[in-house]
């Protein structure tokens, strides 16, 4: 499985302002931080404010924070926001499957149940646990 680059970088936002606590962060210091696009982290950043995990200030001054504890926000949820769009094979969209042996088909049940333990190990972490090397992690983006 290959996640999207949308959810690549929802995750990193999520780290950068985890690895702030209590300080409001620009997507120009993320940008910067991870030389990504500002305006790629802006699609990524509204996204995120409309979840919930994250409250964006507009405007001069303007910038982001965690609208929640850490500890609150699943890395399984973030990534299933994230990738609502995308399917892992052509059987699973809702609509447009054209495979012919779907209904057939023994790989498309073992396939589910693989995504299911991969959705089930990032339900079981928080964001907290992946930031909980804070130190380290502001030093990797030269930040401390």
């Amino acid at each position: 499985m290959r996640l999207t680059s949308f959810t690549d970088y929802s995750l990193r936002v999520l780290m950068f302002v985890a690895a702030r606590p209590g300080r409001q962060v620009t997507i120009g210091e993320i940008a910067a931080a991870f030389a990504i696009s500002e305006s790629h982290l802006t699609k990524v950043v509204n996204h995120l404010g409309k979840h919930g995990w994250l409250v964006n200030v507009r405007g001069r001054g303007g910038g982001m924070r965690l609208a929640c504890p850490a500890a609150d926000i699943s890395v399984g949820a973030v990534v299933r926001s994230a990738e609502a769009a995308g399917a892992l094979v052509e059987c699973f969209k809702p609509r447009g499957n054209r495979c012919v042996i779907t209904p057939v088909c023994a790989l498309r049940g073992v396939l589910a149940e693989a995504l299911e333990g991969f959705y089930a190990a990032l339900d079981g972490t928080t964001l907290c646990d992946i930031t909980r090397n804070r130190g380290r992690l502001q030093r990797a983006l030269g930040i401390a």
